[in-house]
């Protein structure tokens, strides 16, 4: 059985999804952009700013299921410019120990919704 997962501490789903879904002990999170849940606006000051929106908003989903980012076993990063991988990776290290961060992937691609630059989703495990 899965049980859908929400928070109003994230942004709202803008399509036919839902923000993560629980299926045993594994959350599949939907990916994550930069749009601050209180203002429902972009936060689009600089990469570091809007990387930090995503992973406090990828905090919230986790904390909906009763899991941090130390439950975080695979990562997927999607980024519209690979230049900015360095800054990117400075604020998301932050969320995770070096030592037992999980895998993770970071691609660049053409586009992303609304424009962002980047877009994060994770799979964890209880």
């Amino acid at each position: 059985m899965k049980k859908i997962i929400f928070t109003d501490k994230a942004p709202a789903p803008i399509g036919p999804y839902n923000q993560a879904v629980l299926v045993g002990n594994t959350l599949y999170t939907s990916g994550q952009i930069a749009i601050n849940p209180s203002t429902g606006e972009l936060v689009l000051d600089s990469i570091e700013e809007e990387t930090k929106q995503v992973m406090e908003n990828m905090k919230a989903v986790l904390a909906a299921a009763e899991m941090t980012f130390e439950n975080v076993i695979k990562t997927s990063i999607f980024i519209m410019n690979m230049g900015d991988f360095a800054k990117i990776n400075a604020v998301y290290g932050t969320y995770f120990d070096e030592k037992t961060a999980p895998a993770r992937e970071t691609v660049q691609v053409a586009c992303l919704p609304k424009n962002v630059n980047i877009e994060i989703s994770m799979l964890a495990i209880k």
